[in-house]
């Protein structure tokens, strides 16, 4: 289970002696696959976060990546390894919105779960919709909400949580470009108002750059670290700067998707 992490230098704390919240240490971790045989997920995986910083996992289908976040969040055990964190919440990549419950009403859920009354939480997310770029919706059904919106509802509820670790899973997977872009913009300034220690699991490099202070690169199954990419850059970022370019760039060879340097 999640535990709270004694400061300890490490990579992640390397530049300033800030305390770590993540560690992840020679992780393997395997599952049973439909024949019955073990599949073996991720092997020797070892990744940091700092208090505050924006960690960023990327790499192909199938390697283990929300493996990853359900260890961290420990909801699973791994098979081989350690694992430190700081009380975690995860937002998986569907925004899982109950249909029948107002917009608030879902933001307040964490809340609600906490224990505290209804009146009282419904209040609190409320107070959050406009900083959320969601005023006026918080009579809103699901339904009627945009695929971007229910992703804030979703964000917002997991914000909620109090968890000092935030793992988000591909958040904007099913977006469409443009809202996904306009999502990544948004994200970065809502973690900028509420300051949180996030693992983001992505599958998109240009997403990984724009948004990590670091991106962790997976293998194929099984994952393992193969690269990690340290992005110095301050937010807000563009996607056509030549240091995020470059990344990016080094991040697809990294991959085997890019020209070879």
């Amino acid at each position: 289970m999640p535990t709270d992490l004694q400061a300890r230098p490490t990579q992640a704390s390397r530049s300033g002696g800030e305390s770590q919240v993540v560690a992840v240490q020679d992780v393997s971790h395997a599952y049973s696959g439909p024949d019955g045989r073990r599949v073996l997920a991720l092997s020797g995986v070892s990744m940091c976060a700092a208090a505050g910083e924006l960690l960023a996992v990327v790499g192909p289908s199938g390697c283990g990546k929300t493996t990853l976040l359900e260890l961290i969040c420990g909801l699973q055990r791994p098979d081989a390894g350690t694992i430190a964190c700081a009380p975690a919440a995860l937002m998986p990549q569907r925004d899982l919105l109950l249909p029948w419950l107002r917009s608030v009403d879902n933001a307040a859920l964490a809340l609600r779960i906490a224990g505290l009354p209804r009146a009282r939480a419904t209040a609190r997310a409320a107070s959050l919709f406009a900083e959320m770029g969601l005023a006026g919706f918080e009579r809103a059904r699901p339904s009627e909400l945009s695929g971007g919106m229910r992703q804030r509802v979703a964000f917002l509820r997991t914000l909620l949580s109090g968890k000092r670790v935030l793992c988000l899973d591909e958040p904007f997977g099913a977006l469409d470009a443009i809202t996904r872009a306009e999502m990544q913009g948004w994200l970065a300034r809502a973690l900028a108002r509420e300051p949180r220690t996030v693992v983001l699991v992505t599958h998109d490099v240009e997403e990984a750059v724009l948004l990590g202070a670091r991106v962790a690169i997976l293998s194929p199954r099984p994952g393992r670290v193969i690269e990690e990419l340290e992005v110095d850059s301050p937010r807000p970022r563009s996607r056509t700067d030549a240091r995020i370019v470059g990344l990016r760039e080094r991040a697809l060879q990294v991959l085997g998707l890019g020209a070879p340097a």
